[in-house]
């Protein structure tokens, strides 16, 4: 009280309000009634009184509009000057939810590569579009009659993209067929991949890496992620090294030469090289190399096989262990047009795809929703050009326009894609606006407990204060999502730094120091 009596005051001479600490656009209460209130104290207004009256003043003034910060907090900037990093290259954006304008705001314009981050994008516009429920089909054609259990002729398997079908699920679907009454095939098992229509695609074309599943490619029928997971068990018994493969294509030839040598574990993969024998043929592996005797298991997953091979293999697999039988062999070609549907599979809904894809950072997965994103729109087959159209045209009639925006294949994997991080901010913040909100919050990785993030600011103040969608590139090191501060205010943040660098260690930490700056708001 005595503060505001004396605010009050320096407004008044002679009884005249001049435009001080208390200027009109404040509030309701002008400077001419405070100045009148103050002159008042002989009437000893009670202390409750005068606070009801002038405190509009005080609110007003404390709420008035902050222009955002334009310099990066000083531990940040420390951080970066420690790895001899310009801020230039560092771009981030902070804004208090249900606030006009951002709390910080560096560099927001510049459009820089954001790596999986760019994933929310594709996430998002899927939840508002697909709709939470969305599920994709995969369906089974007789093509011949059923007798006793026994086709006579092929069995056409036709993939929507299901980018979440998984070797269990293919196997409840295997069930369904039997339920039907199928158990012997005549005929060959015929694949239909054609609901995607995409240019030959080298698996390695990105860094060389051919075999590695976060370079798996899409595909209309992609079962398991196209994944196998090895298992290294030195037997030291018989001075060997058994591989035991999950799953098990039927059509894949494994050939192990590891050696069982003296020492210990150490070295890049445990020692262990990976090479396929024919890529024209993919139905040989063959592992090499010296594997530490005193190693303990040791698992590898690795993409060794074409998409239509891989589906084949483990399908026959599943439907022979469980009695059934294939008289034929792989064939690939669209369902014909006078068949009916016999069985059908649906996928998980969208709200829990793409929880495995921004907890876990999935790529193909990413990938198969833009996909499915250009096909609704514009119909099928699917193709990367329709889904970048139908991204740009929904971005549109939600005032999203982002002219800097190159969304390339919509996971990040990619040296092309471009954001701007105030333009990442704005759509975090529109997501805040959806009906699905909770969805598309939930299905980003926890600080300290799950996903990608299940390893940092693990027992810290920031644990499950934030929810958080990461992404790392060599040279690309970024961060987007949500955080509620210790004074249980919510804020969006989004932090990209592009250095060659970034991804050794630098960006990690820059932006942990900001994050950490965030939460003390």
């Amino acid at each position: 009280m005595v503060i505001l009596a004396a605010d009050a005051r320096l407004g008044c001479r002679d009884g005249v309000a001049e435009s001080g600490p208390l200027r009109p656009e404040f509030g309701k209460i002008t400077p001419t009634l405070c100045c009148a209130l103050y002159e008042m104290r002989p009437l000893r207004l009670t202390l409750a009184l005068l606070w009801a009256l002038l405190w509009p003043c005080l609110m007003a003034a404390a709420t008035a509009p902050a222009e955002p910060l334009r310099e990066l907090p000083d531990r940040v900037l420390r951080t970066l000057e420690a790895y001899d990093i310009p801020s230039s290259v560092f771009s981030a954006y902070v804004h208090r939810v249900g606030e006009d304008k951002p709390l910080l705001s560096v560099n927001q314009d510049q459009a820089r590569n954001p790596a999986s981050t760019i994933k929310l994008l594709t996430t998002f516009l899927a939840l508002e579009e697909l709709g939470p429920t969305y599920r994709w089909k995969t369906e089974a054609y007789l093509g011949g009659e059923l007798r006793d259990a026994r086709l006579e002729g092929d069995l056409h398997i036709k993939g929507y993209g299901d980018p979440y079908l998984v070797t269990e699920r293919l196997w409840l679907f295997q069930r369904v067929l039997r339920q039907r009454g199928l158990k012997h095939i005549g005929g060959d098992l015929v694949i239909d991949n054609t609901h995607f229509a995409l240019e030959p695609e080298d698996p390695g074309a990105f860094d060389g890496q051919n075999l590695r599943t976060y370079n798996v490619v899409p595909d209309a029928l992609l079962v398991n992620f196209q994944a196998i997971n090895f298992v290294f068990r030195p037997d030291r018994l018989t001075n060997t090294v058994d591989i035991v493969a999950d799953p098990m294509p039927v059509n894949l030839d494994i050939r192990n030469h590891i050696k069982l040598a003296n020492g210990r574990c150490g070295g890049y993969q445990n020692g262990i090289n990976v090479a396929v024998t024919d890529p024209s043929k993919a139905d040989q592996v063959t592992f090499t190399g010296r594997y530490g005797r005193d190693c303990p298991e040791y698992r590898l997953s690795r993409a060794v096989m074409p998409a239509p091979d891989y589906a084949y293999g483990v399908f026959r697999g599943l439907w022979e262990e469980g009695g059934g039988t294939i008289d034929g062999r792989l064939r690939t070609e669209a369902v014909p047009e006078d068949l009916e549907p016999f069985a059908r599979a649906d996928s998980p809904p969208l709200s829990e795809v793409i929880r495995a894809v921004n907890k876990w950072s999935n790529n193909v997965m990413t990938r198969h929703i833009l996909l499915t994103l250009g096909a609704e729109a514009f119909g099928p087959p699917a193709t990367v050009a329709k889904g970048r159209e139908a991204a740009s045209m929904f971005l549109g009639r939600r005032g999203l326009d982002f002219p800097e925006l190159r969304l390339d294949n919509g996971s990040g994997l990619s040296r092309d894609t471009r954001i701007a991080a105030r333009s990442m901010g704005r759509l975090l913040l529109a997501a805040q606006d959806s009906l699905y909100q909770a969805e598309f919050v939930s299905s980003m990785a926890l600080a300290g407990l799950d996903g990608t993030m299940r390893r940092r600011f693990r027992n810290d103040d920031l644990t499950g204060r934030m929810h958080i969608k990461t992404g790392r590139l060599n040279g690309v090191f970024a961060m987007a999502g949500y955080l509620v501060s210790e004074r249980d205010q919510e804020y969006v943040f989004v932090a990209i730094l592009n250095h060659p660098d970034a991804h050794r260690g630098p960006g990690e930490e820059a932006q942990s120091a900001l994050l950490r700056w965030v939460y003390r708001q």
